[in-house]
């Protein structure tokens, strides 16, 4: 990954709290758990079966048959349980999951998300992504701040179907990060060398900015 996005996740790696149970969507939310000490107190989740997950293995040293729900192999921790997938969804159905940590193609200033597929393009499914939007008691994205053709992620409506309605508490971007408050986007925080304006600019619904200094990451 780039110093940016380097920078973005292990921002997104501080939101998680001792304790927690916590989900890590395919894509950028993955890498998070690389960013966690390796006797951080939290539980995470794969929705392919299995909770206390420990880090991330090269193949050389991974067990093929322990993988997260994007195909990376990960390891145990103490603790570490297996269950088939009714187990897995009802671990998510019934709320216990403190926050989960989704990918986004595209995020609205009312905290619509759209991660599941582009029209047009090859999609496996909408899998987790649905159930974990609507039923984690916090949700966050990791997403870059455009798409490859420079167009906003963040946008007044979503274009692109959606994923769940008002669902998304918080952004992380390699840019900034940004809430979803009660009249859309509010910047809390900005990257180290990246300016307000510029992600006003990048932002493709008004911005709402901080009164006195903004900190940064």
């Amino acid at each position: 990954m780039s110093d940016a996005r380097t920078r973005m996740v292990a921002r997104a790696a501080r939101e998680i709290e001792p304790g927690m149970v916590v989900n890590l969507g395919i894509g950028l939310p993955t890498k998070v758990i690389n960013h966690l000490a390796s006797d951080f107190p939290v539980c995470l989740h794969t929705e392919n079966g299995l909770s206390g997950i420990g880090p991330t293995l090269p193949p050389d040293r991974a067990d093929r048959n322990l993988i997260d729900a994007g195909g990376a192999y990960v390891s145990t921790v103490p603790g570490s349980a297996f269950f088939d997938s009714a187990t897995s969804f009802a671990l998510v159905r019934s709320g216990r999951l403190d926050l989960t940590m989704l990918g986004a193609f595209e995020v609205s200033q009312t905290g619509d998300l759209a991660n599941w597929k582009i029209p047009g393009k090859f999609s496996p499914g909408a899998g987790g992504g649905i159930e974990l939007a609507q039923k984690a008691r916090r949700v966050a994205v990791l997403t870059t701040q455009t798409d490859r053709a420079g167009n906003p992620k963040l946008k007044a409506a979503c274009d692109l179907p959606i994923t769940a309605r008002a669902c998304v508490a918080r952004v992380f971007t390699e840019m900034a990060v940004i809430d979803i408050a009660p009249a859309g986007f509010s910047l809390v925080e900005l990257a180290e060398g990246v300016s307000a304006g510029e992600v006003a600019e990048a932002t493709g619904a008004p911005l709402i900015l901080p009164d006195g200094d903004i900190p940064t990451f």
